[in-house]
Order: C-alpha cells, then structure tokens, then sequence
C-alpha cells in the first residue's frame, strides 16, 4: 500500500497543478460516498488515506460544490474508468485523468497525477526506497517534483540507461530525480540490453548490479513506463534495440515493454528475443509488490492491458482515452 495523501501543500512551490489535484481527490472521495455507497473506511482504503482525511475530502467536495444531485465534476467518468479497472484487475492503485482532446500530449495530466503520489512518498521523513525505470512520462513526473532536500531515502533505478554501444537514453529518472530532492541514487550500471548472453551475465554478477537488485526488491513502490513494442517506438527510437532486434520481437507476438523486457498480448514475458540479453533488473510475475504503471493513450493501451492480465503490474495511472480503449478490449 502507498503512503496517505498529504494534504499539506506548500502553494508557492505545487502551484496550480496540485491544488486542482486535491479537488480531484475530493471529487474521487464524493464519487465513492454519494455515487458508489461506499462507507467513510472502505473510501479511506481505497483512496489510501486515513478515515479522518476521507471525511475531509469529502467535505471540501460539498465546499467547493463538487456535488449536487449528481457529481459536478468533469472527472466523474474518470471515477468509474478507474473503479472498473480497478475492480476487474484488483488493483491496488488506480487512476484515470482526463486526455485533452486540444493536444497529443496526453502525459503532462498523468505525470501530474503520478506525481502527486510521488511526492506523498518523498515527503516522508522515514527513510524509504523507492523503484524507477525509464521514459518521457516519468521524466515528466519528476518535473512536477518541488525542490526538497530528504537525503534520508533512496531512488533506485531498475534498467540501465545506454545502449550497448555507448549511447546514454534522454529520458532518465533516478540521476534527475536525485537532483531535485537530494536523495541517495542507484542506477543500474549496465546496458539495457546487453550484446550477448555472456555479457548480461557477466555484468548481473558485478556486485555493483546485485546491490541495486537487491534495493530494488525492497522499494516501497515502483513506478514504471509501459510502452508499445513497434517500428519507432521508444525502445527503438532511443537506440536500446535495433531494426532487426524491433523486427524480432513484432514476428514473436510482442505486445509491450516495461524497462526493456518484452511481454506477449498475455503479459507473459517472451523467453526469446531480446529478453534472453536484458540487463534491467528482473520483473516479478506477478508483481507481489506495488509495481505502478505510468502509462496512457490508445496507442499504448494493448500493451497497458497486456500488462494488466500479464499481473506485470499491480497500480496503474492512465487517461480517459486509454482505459477506454482498454475496457472495450476485455
């Protein structure tokens, strides 16, 4: 489970984002008690806050007349995308923003909701790990982060950041997030993909690797991108695999990635390909911890389900348009 949603904000540095994030928690509580008939203890578990911060959102929903005979709130069909995903794959963590139909930038509302949850861990003064892989939406994410100094915790990467000729990814977390808020950081020191075999092997035995492994299994959450598996999608794009290793892996049914390790249309990692050289850390099937997809857009949303009935992951952050298109595929 995640830590309680903070309710202490400091408006000069959240800015707007953050205040229009609190109203979206009331909105979600509302839903729950007035729409839902849930009690104030199931709203405080599902929302993962306590019974007291429940009855305050909830009130702050009735101030900021979010309810009336029904919920006036734009994100009223976000609730349910997200109660329905949740309810069908068990999810731990749920939630559905709105896309913004006047752009193709569908991250920027997702990382601002990933990053809400983010900083209720970061604030934290109990030393906590906490578990990255790599991309544009998590990159995003750690833009929204506020300057803070919690040397206490630590940021660990679970993939490497270079192809296997050298050339570093422009999408990193850990460093960047570790700069922002003074945190000790851990990155993988390995390629994404090694060149052989015998190379992933030698490079998962270097001590430096097995402790980050190692923290890595102990992270209290662990948010990671989910991408496509196609021609320029970003494992391609950014140079970790080549045409005839992207080519390989669309004639053996790939249907999605999560820090570098490929998953058929079941979720069910390939034993062939390149996932045979992958130097990211290991993925749990199934996810016994709090593994957080950070993901959205129609485009992605066969490899978001992939990974849903595949148990890769155990949280989700998405958008309107793609748990849409994920529901009408189940």
């Amino acid at each position: 489970m995640g830590e309680p949603f903070s309710e202490r904000r400091d408006a000069s540095k959240a800015g707007l984002p953050l205040r229009a994030r609190k109203l979206d928690m009331a909105a979600h509580a509302a839903w729950l008690y007035y729409i839902a008939g849930n009690t104030q203890e199931e709203i405080a578990a599902k929302l993962n806050v306590s019974r007291q911060a429940a009855q305050r959102l909830v009130a702050l929903a009735v101030s900021e007349k979010l309810i009336k005979f029904r919920l006036d709130h734009p994100l009223s069909e976000c609730i349910a995308l997200a109660e329905a995903l949740r309810d069908k794959f068990g999810l731990s963590l749920c939630e559905v923003v709105p896309t913004d139909a006047g752009s193709g930038e569908t991250f920027n509302g997702i990382s601002v909701c990933a990053a809400t949850h983010l900083e209720a861990y970061l604030i934290a003064k109990t030393p906590i790990i906490l578990a990255f892989s790599s991309g544009r939406t998590l990159r995003a994410m750690v833009e929204q982060i506020p300057s803070m100094n919690q040397p206490q915790h630590k940021i660990v990467s679970i993939i490497g950041n270079m192809s296997h000729y050298g050339l570093a990814g422009r999408h990193e977390v850990v460093m960047h997030l570790s700069d922002r808020v003074g945190s000790q950081a851990y990155p993988v020191p390995t390629p994404v993909v090694a060149t052989s075999i015998e190379e992933r092997e030698v490079l998962q035995t270097q001590r430096s690797f097995l402790a980050v492994k190692t923290l890595a299994e102990q992270a209290k959450a662990t948010f990671v991108g989910i991408s496509h598996i196609a021609w320029n999608a970003p494992l391609h794009q950014n140079g970790f695999i080549n045409d005839d290793e992207v080519t390989e892996l669309i004639e053996l049914g790939a249907a999605g990635e999560i820090a570098g390790w490929a998953y058929d249309h079941y979720g069910v990692l390939l034993q062939q390909g390149t996932n045979s050289r992958v130097a990211s850390v290991p993925l749990e099937q199934p996810a016994q911890r709090l593994i957080i997809g950070v993901a959205g857009g129609v485009k992605k949303a066969e490899a978001i389900l992939a990974a849903l009935r595949g148990k890769l992951i155990t949280g989700l952050i998405t958008d309107e348009a793609g748990a849409q298109a994920i529901l009408a595929k189940i």
